[in-house]
């Protein structure tokens, strides 16, 4: 293609991708739970790829043209970088890995979609890592009956099957002192709660989510009740906490950053990778919506991206040691809570977290 051609085409197509990049990118400031406006904080590190690209498309522009959409594009490209920054290898760990131990905790979390026939990947999945809990997202009555002889071998096993994709199982080896399913919304979206200890006899909670994910028809004010829940409880709360599960929601939302604060959760992927669990069949449009947090008490061995199993989502696996005193040398202390953190909880609806907080 000639240098001609290609300064005649660039305006074409340059122009309108620069205007919908930028538009993309100051839309998700605005605050609304509007289930598109959300949805566009998915997509950063798309949206900072493409913003590369055009750079290199406004070479072929004429100035002043040239400039206009370079210098949009710098601002595109540092904003998008600075949001999903946390979650690269250039940044600091806030949770340095602790050593393995007798005393670990092995945990799988994994969406394995409602249609889904490779049950025996599933299986074996589970067999290879072994883990100390499980907890299985998307799981109707079929699912249940091809999991059963696995889950046999677990002492604790709380069985929620819906046919709506939001079923859910939770399995443990562990000494369990409660351990149930509770509705933080009315939208039959459940969650799991449960007390537990470590091998060593270390108490801690653990909560389990799998809220809705911004669709059409599907705005967002539940799906961040139910995470605000799960701060708001482990603000309260004076035992370890680990949560896990599809929030549905990316690491670098506003939302989950509020979660973090709230809770005084800490992510250990901060400072090592994106850890993109969906879309596990496109190699571009992926996002890390499958999530591990823990308060510092907690210190964290390991976190890894597991392999496809014909799911949408890849399975995500931790191990943890419930130590404080050792969580204490690794982990960094959470930020203060802030006044307006503490006001926007307030202001929410939570009638079933109050619950769940008053009955932990």
């Amino acid at each position: 293609m000639s240098m001609h051609i290609l300064r005649h085409a660039a305006p074409l197509v340059v122009w309108p991708l620069a205007i919908l990049t930028v538009f993309v990118t100051i839309l998700p400031l605005w605050n609304t739970n509007e289930w598109w406006v959300r949805a566009m904080g998915f997509p950063r590190v798309q949206i900072l790829v493409a913003s590369l690209f055009l750079m290199i498309g406004a070479l072929f522009l004429n100035r002043p043209a040239r400039w206009v959409i370079l210098l949009a594009m710098v601002g595109v490209c540092s904003y998008q970088a600075w949001r999903v920054y946390p979650y690269t290898p250039l940044a600091s760990p806030e949770m340095a890995f602790a050593e393995p131990a007798p005393n670990a905790v092995r945990v799988i979390t994994a969406n394995v979609q409602m249609g889904n026939t490779r049950y025996r990947d599933v299986i074996e999945m589970i067999n290879r890592y072994d883990p100390d809990i499980l907890l299985l997202l998307e799981t109707d009555a079929t699912w249940l009956a091809e999991l059963q002889p696995m889950l046999s071998r677990y002492a604790t096993v709380v069985r929620q099957p819906q046919s709506n994709y939001y079923g859910m199982v939770f399995a443990t080896r562990l000494p369990v002192d409660e351990a149930r399913v509770i509705q933080l919304t009315n939208d039959r979206t459940p969650s799991l709660f449960a007390r537990l200890r470590s091998p060593d006899g270390q108490p801690f909670h653990f909560l389990g989510l799998h809220p809705r994910p911004p669709i059409p028809g599907e705005d967002t004010d539940d799906r961040d009740r139910q995470i605000y829940a799960a701060a708001k409880f482990a603000a309260k709360d004076d035992m370890p906490v680990v949560a896990m599960g599809d929030f549905n929601d990316v690491a670098w939302s506003e939302t989950s950053q509020t979660f973090r604060r709230v809770g005084g959760y800490l992510d250990p992927r901060i400072g090592r990778g994106f850890y993109a669990s969906f879309d596990a069949n496109s190699w571009f449009l992926r996002f890390p919506l499958d999530q591990f947090y823990a308060t510092p008490d907690v210190a964290v061995v390991s976190i890894e991206r597991l392999d496809h199993v014909g799911s949408d989502h890849f399975p995500m696996a931790a191990t943890f040691r419930v130590d404080p005193g050792l969580a204490a040398r690794l982990n960094i202390q959470p930020r203060p809570l802030t006044e307006e953190d503490r006001d926007l909880i307030d202001d929410l609806d939570l009638e079933n977290a109050e619950t769940l907080v008053r009955e932990r």
